[in-house]
């Protein structure tokens, strides 16, 4: 098995050796190979994205993306290089679940996962301007919208899961959402076992902030999914441990949610549960190895309940390296 692996900027270069640690603990076998992409890659080289990284990445297949750091405003030739990378890849399908920790700040009965569609939407960058009148094209297909449903509610049957609920906002835009809604729902025929409800996502925010624990599988297109994700880990502990993984057909990307965090790099306190949560996906879903992922699943969880946890999650917390440290030690 081969492994790509992208630290990126900031705290991704502090939790993405902690992760690969933990992997090689339960992978020993695992060949890395290493490669640069972020904005300080883009200062240096001109491209965020590297060619040769991205060579890499197809080469292997499988992907660890730490973090990357991203200008709040337009720079010329700068374009996001996780965004590319997995429109490259063709990583259809973000996979972000929340569970409920053995932590004081996660809330209980929460087993929540949310599929958001993973290449168009928004987040295909076109937009344009003439200083008074700014437009972006939000791009939603057949294609694709079929293709991530069909990769959820494979998922679901798989996992068991009894309902998916489809997330739009179809009622102002009944020609994209409601595009996407339909193809959802042409997809959910084949699949007569899981319950398939929809709601709009303003809605859905409403009672995602309210029960999570009353969601079981969310699917959504890509803007949407993005901030319900985002919201759904402020129960699971926080973005310190909300893992993900990007997936497709030839390559799946595995990605901690928290991105660079330039307030903390350097200081050592970068929380790397969410990568090491990211490498067990990579096991569990591209692998095949639920076996060896249940392996670090339970080392994190094992952890945390001894009280071993960084500032983020625990006000008297630990650092970055001793907490990857006494991950591993239950893995040993």
């Amino acid at each position: 098995m081969k492994l790509c692996v992208i630290p990126g900027d900031g705290i991704g270069r502090e939790v993405v050796p902690v992760a690969i640690q933990a992997l090689q603990a339960v992978l020993p076998g695992l060949q890395t190979v290493y490669a640069e992409a972020g904005w300080e890659t883009f200062l240096r080289h001109g491209k965020a994205l590297p060619a040769s990284t991205l060579d890499k990445a197809r080469d292997c297949g499988a992907v660890f993306f730490g973090a990357v750091s991203s200008p709040m405003q337009l720079v010329e030739g700068y374009r996001s290089p996780i965004v590319q990378l997995r429109r490259e890849l063709s990583c259809h399908a973000n996979i972000r679940p929340t569970l409920s920790l053995p932590l004081p700040a996660c809330r209980a009965g929460i087993d929540l996962i949310i599929v958001r569609e993973n290449t168009e939407d928004l987040y295909v960058g076109d937009e344009r301007s003439d200083g008074e009148v700014a437009i972006a094209v939000k791009r939603i297909t057949r294609e694709a919208s079929l293709r991530v449903a069909k990769s959820a509610f494979d998922m679901a049957r798989h996992a068991g899961r009894q309902r998916i609920t489809i997330i739009h906002k179809a009622n102002i835009l009944p020609r994209t959402d409601g595009l996407f809604r339909d193809c959802a729902r042409e997809v959910a025929r084949a699949y007569p076992e899981i319950i398939v409800d929809e709601m709009l996502v303003d809605t859905a925010a409403m009672r995602l902030a309210q029960s999570p624990e009353s969601f079981d599988m969310l699917l959504a297109p890509n803007l949407y999914g993005d901030i319900l994700s985002d919201l759904a880990a402020a129960f699971g502990g926080g973005l310190g441990l909300a893992a993900s993984l990007n997936l497709g057909r030839e390559a799946a990307i595995a990605e901690p949610v928290h991105g660079s965090a330039p307030d903390i790099a350097g200081q050592g306190i970068a929380n790397p549960l969410a990568a090491i949560l990211s490498a067990a996906m990579l096991l569990k879903v591209w692998w095949q190895r639920p076996d060896l992922a249940s392996q670090l699943e339970n080392a994190v969880r094992a952890t945390l309940q001894a009280g071993i946890a960084t500032p983020d999650v625990l006000p008297a917390g630990v650092g970055t390296a001793q907490l990857g440290q006494a991950v591993i030690a239950r893995l040993q």
